[in-house]
């Protein structure tokens, strides 16, 4: 009999695994950013912007593993990003600074808490999800202004950034920078990889149709949740990430305003694509960051600016090059 299924191993899925035509933008964009700190050699300034973009970066990432190809439309991501921040901020304040015993305790405590909660905002699904995972975002956020001990709503600094296997590799901002670029590019050859396989497309044709998917005999809440699990815990590296840069970590995190921009960041990058996420990141802090330069009422050009991306190039950046080149 012929195997008419969409996971039939003959069945080409280009847009989620490896398109190697499409190779060439992500090239193009991790070797720019490699060689960012000798375009801008002693710019402090320049390379925290960058490296900060790349945090921001892998934390949208994770965000369109499940928006993009699960369609689950988070605004509680962020409190997965607050999650890992404190987990190495704690940990810091308790004496043990190990990266390597801080980064994978915070990607645990993200990928706990999308699992418990995962476990119960996935019963539901369109605006029922999207208000639980707010809910959830708002317990977290509400938990960490209650911890006194850490700062409450002051929030808790770090002494110093993480040492690696007991040496200062963080201190140096360059250093920083390159373990930042590293983290982005594993993540998203993980979850390029991810996407690419056996799970990537039952994830996807859950997505599309989700009762043919039952007729096959699999279960989407499964993958949706393990989905949901990965996410978790790579936005909640960047959250340590993003603790280190700043040697700070607050409740302010976990607000659902910061969930929206992953979303955005998503969006006007391109979902279902990964790199447009990276590029969605990058584009966004870059222009906050300069329209803020410019005036203090910022927000008010930033928000026509997105109307006009998300009206004049439907389907993100991404789909806006394609088109550009014929693709």
């Amino acid at each position: 009999m012929t195997d008419v299924s969409p996971l039939a191993s003959s069945t080409p899925a280009p847009a989620l695994g490896w398109d190697w035509k499409r190779l060439a933008i992500p090239l193009v964009l991790f070797a720019g950013l490699a060689v960012m700190p000798l375009i801008f050699p002693g710019d402090r300034y320049t390379l925290s912007l960058i490296t900060r973009a790349m945090i921001f970066g892998i934390a949208a990432l994770s965000l369109d593993l499940i928006l993009g190809y699960g369609a689950l439309i988070s605004f509680g991501h962020a409190a997965f990003m607050g999650l890992g921040g404190y987990a190495a901020a704690i940990l810091m304040f308790h004496g043990t600074g190990e990266a390597l015993v801080a980064f994978p305790v915070a990607i645990a405590t993200g990928a706990l808490f999308a699992l418990v909660t995962g476990a119960i905002s996935l019963k539901t699904r369109g605006v029922y999800f999207i208000m639980i995972t707010l809910a959830f975002a708002q317990m977290a956020f509400f938990t960490a202004t209650s911890l006194s001990a850490y700062g409450g709503d002051d929030g808790l600094r770090m002494a110093q950034r993480n040492v690696v296997a007991g040496a200062r590799l963080l201190q140096n901002d360059t250093n920083f920078y390159f373990v930042v670029l590293g983290l982005l590019i594993a993540c998203y050859l993980l979850l390029r990889t991810i996407v690419g396989s056996r799970f990537g497309r039952i994830l996807k044709g859950a997505k599309e149709n989700e009762r043919r998917m039952r007729a096959l005999g699999f279960d989407p809440f499964r993958y949706r949740l393990t989905a949901y699990v990965i996410a978790g815990g790579i936005c909640a590296l960047s959250g340590a990430l993003f603790a280190n840069l700043g040697l700070f970590v607050a409740p302010a995190y976990m607000t659902w305003p910061r969930s929206g921009e992953l979303i955005a960041m998503v969006v006007l990058g391109g979902t279902g694509t990964l790199h447009g996420a990276i590029i969605g990141a990058i584009g966004i802090i870059i222009v906050e960051e300069w329209l803020a330069e410019i005036t203090q009422h910022w927000k008010a050009i930033f928000g026509p600016l997105v109307v006009l991306v998300a009206i004049f190039a439907r389907g993100g950046i991404i789909r806006l090059i394609d088109r550009g080149t014929g693709r």
